[in-house]
């Protein structure tokens, strides 16, 4: 269990436009006031300078879905952390299982981006999970455990900076949710593989993130080693967003 407050990161993935961000910020900061968790959300690149701007001054952390392995050159489309740096972005998703899965992201690759982020300052989150197929077959901790090993490989030094999100790939946008005893479970074996690397383990939130909902959140935050939230869907509802956020705060 870590020794700071739950943290909540919504994630946009593909979604919004300018009208419907100015909305739902708008309906997220007035009632944030009397919130006491850390959070955060994951923008679409594009609308990293219209959050930055609609975020200032707030408690809310400005996220990036994804940053480039490489630091500048000739990498069409990609972004580099050092750019995600000059909007203010204090989190950067990598590894999540949509970009493992659609644009084959090997663990490796994760490493890096892992350690591009850090390099500039930036807290990564890294994801990992299993599919169903990987469940029942009865490997998912040797699953996790490996998709981890080559981030702790690439930053061991560091490795306390960093956030950790367990998302059961099965558990994703399906709206099956792990159990809170399977979340459980998965959250105290990476918090012993941090543990094994690294004195400051302690220090890295692991979060949970399939099917986070407003009706499920209490039961999951309420487990010893699930330190908050990576929401998608249920981040893109104000009511939703703030629901889980209020349920950090306790």
């Amino acid at each position: 269990m870590t020794m700071h407050s739950k943290l909540m990161v919504g994630n946009w993935k593909m979604n919004g436009s300018l009208a419907a961000n100015a909305s739902l910020l708008s309906d997220v900061l007035a009632a944030m006031a009397d919130l006491h968790c850390r959070s955060a959300v994951c923008v679409p690149s594009v609308y990293l300078a219209q959050v930055q701007s609609l975020l200032v001054g707030s408690s809310i952390g400005l996220g990036a879905q994804d940053v480039s392995a490489h630091d500048m050159g000739a990498y069409t489309g990609e972004v580099s952390a050092d750019m995600l740096r000059d909007f203010a972005v204090r989190y950067c998703i990598v590894g999540h299982s949509e970009r493992r899965q659609y644009h084959a992201e090997s663990d490796v690759l994760v490493a890096r981006k892992a350690q591009r982020a850090l390099a500039a300052g930036i807290t990564p989150i890294v994801c990992v999970g299993e599919s169903l197929s990987e469940r029942e077959a009865g490997q998912t901790e040797a699953v996790v455990k490996r998709q981890l090993a080559a981030v702790i490989h690439a930053n061991g030094h560091c490795i306390s900076e960093i956030v950790v999100a367990y998302e059961p790939v099965w558990a994703i946008g399906t709206g099956l949710t792990a159990t809170p005893e399977q979340a459980q479970h998965v959250h105290a074996v990476l918090r012993a593989q941090l543990q094994a690397a690294s004195s400051h383990a302690d220090r890295v939130s692991i979060l949970y993130g399939g099917s986070m909902n407003a009706a499920n959140a209490a039961e999951l935050l309420a487990q010893p080693d699930v330190d908050g939230g990576l929401i998608g869907g249920a981040a893109l509802k104000a009511p939703d967003f703030l629901s889980m956020l209020k349920t950090a705060s306790r």
